[in-house]
C-alpha cells in the first residue's frame, strides 16, 4: 500500500487532535493510502521531541521550514496560529507538498487566495479543517434538505457561540491582536457557521449585513502588569441573502457563557424543519408540516449506521460519536482525495471564499449596509 508521509506543524490542541486522528483513520476507514506520522514540529527542539514521543512521531524539528523542505514529506499539516498558515503554506506548495490547513486559512481574502492559486498552478490538494461539517447529523440534514424532502427552503439561521473568553481576568493572546488573528469571534468561530451554511442549504450567500461589537475592550497582558486593548470582535452578527432569495442569518461569540460548543442551526422549509445543536451532535430534530392536526412535532433521529460515515465508527445507533471522529472523517477525505485523485472540500479555494465573507461582514458593519459579493 502506498504510504503518506505526514509533517505536522503545530502541537496544541488542534495538533493534537489531528495527531490523533492521522493515528485512528487506518483503523477505522479501509483506506487507499496510509498515513504516516513522520515528522513533527514546533517553536522548541526539546518542546517538539517530547511532543513527537507523546504524539507518536517518528522525527521531530524546531524549525517549520526544514519540515516543509523536507524531501520525505508528502503532506503538509498545518496547526499553527491564523498568522503563520499564509508563509507555511505557500512555502510546503513552492516545495510541491500537499497541504492540510486549520481554519480561517488566512488573515486575509487577498492571503486566501494568494495560497489557493498557488495550490493550484503548483497542482498539489489542499483541504481546510471545517470539520463540523463531517459530522454524520449534519451530512444527514443535508442529505434531506437536497433531496426536498422539507420543500423548498425560506430560512436559514445559525450560530457558533462559546464562551472561552468570557473571562475578562484571561490575558490578552494572539487570538485577540488583530495581527495574528485577522478577526475575532467572526473569525475563529463564524468561519464555521459561514462555510457550514452554504454546505447545508446548496447555495452561495450573495449579500451580507453586518454587526461586530467588542465588550471586553481591554485584557491583562500575558505577565499580569498591565492592560493591553483588545483589537477584534468579541461577537458578532448578520444578516445574510443567499442565492435564489432566501433570507438567513448568523450569530457568533467568545463570550456567551454556557456555550462551550454552540455551533446550531434551523433550516426552514415549506413542508417542515430541521434543528441542529453541536452540544447534542448525535441527534437531528427533524419537522414534517404534513401530519394531522394536534400530531405535528418534531422526531428526534438518532445517529445510526444508516447515516453516511456513523457505521464505520458503530454497528449500533444511539451509541454516538464525538469530536476527534469529526478530524477522523476529515483524515480519511484527505487521504482518498490525495491517494485517489478526489476532489476534496473543503479546498484553499472554497476556504478563501470564507475569508472573502468574513471581510464583507467586517466592511458591512464598517459602512453599515448592506455589502453584494462578487
Amino acid at each position: 500500500m502506498q504510504s503518506l508521509n505526514i509533517g505536522l506543524i503545530g502541537t496544541g490542541y488542534m495538533g493534537k487532535a489531528h495527531a490523533v486522528a492521522l493515528h485512528a483513520a487506518p483503523r477505522v476507514f479501509a483506506l487507499s493510502a496510509h498515513p504516516v506520522c513522520d515528522l513533527l514540529a514546533d517553536v522548541d527542539p526539546e518542546l517538539a521531541s517530547r511532543k513527537a514521543r507523546e504524539l507518536g512521531f517518528a522525527r521531530a524539528t524546531g524549525d517549520w521550514q526544514a519540515l516543509v523542505a523536507d524531501p520525505a514529506i508528502d503532506v503538509v499539516d498545518i496547526c499553527a496560529p491564523n498568522f503563520l498558515h499564509q508563509e507555511m503554506a505557500l512555502a510546503a506548495i513552492a516545495h510541491g507538498k500537499h497541504v492540510y490547513a486549520e481554519k480561517p486559512l488566512a488573515l486575509s481574502a487577498a492571503g486566501a487566495r494568494e495560497m489557493a492559486e498557488a495550490a493550484e498552478r503548483r497542482g498539489v490538494k489542499t483541504l481546510v479543517g471545517f470539520n463540523y461539517i463531517r459530522n454524520p447529523a449534519t451530512c444527514l440534514a443535508r442529505e434531506i434538505i437536497a433531496s426536498g424532502e422539507i420543500g423548498e427552503l425560506v430560512h436559514f439561521r445559525g450560530r457558533h457561540d462559546e464562551d472561552y473568553l468570557a473571562d475578562p481576568e484571561l490575558p490578552h493572546g494572539w487570538r485577540t491582536r488583530r495581527a495574528t488573528a485577522g478577526a475575532g469571534a467572526l473569525g475563529d468561530l463564524g468561519a464555521h457557521i459561514l462555510n457550514l451554511a452554504e454546505y447545508l442549504t446548496g447555495r452561495r450567500i450573495v449579500a451580507v449585513c453586518g454587526d461586530l461589537q467588542t465588550l471586553i475592550v481591554q485584557r491583562p497582558s500575558p505577565q499580569g502588569t498591565d492592560t493591553a486593548r483588545v483589537e477584534n470582535d468579541d461577537q458578532a452578527q448578520a444578516l445574510l441573502r443567499f442565492e435564489g432569495d432566501l433570507m438567513g442569518n448568523i450569530e457568533t461569540s467568545r463570550i456567551a457563557c454556557g456555550r462551550k460548543m454552540g455551533l446550531a442551526y434551523t433550516v426552514t422549509g415549506t413542508k417542515g424543519s430541521l434543528i441542529f445543536d453541536q452540544e447534542r451532535m448525535n441527534e437531528l430534530q427533524l419537522y414534517r408540516h404534513d401530519g394531522p392536526p394536534g400530531r405535528r412535532g418534531f422526531t428526534t433521529l438518532l445517529s445510526s449506521p444508516e447515516h453516511g460515515d456513523y457505521g464505520a465508527f458503530s454497528p449500533a445507533p444511539g451509541h454516538g460519536l464525538g469530536y476527534n471522529d469529526q478530524k477522523v472523517i476529515e483524515i480519511r477525505d484527505l487521504v482518498e482525495g490525495i491517494a485517489a485523485d478526489r476532489p476534496l472540500y473543503p479546498d484553499f479555494r472554497e476556504a478563501w471564499r470564507v475569508n472573502r465573507l468574513i471581510e464583507a461582514i467586517e466592511a458591512s458593519h464598517h459602512q453599515a449596509g448592506w455589502v453584494a459579493l462578487h
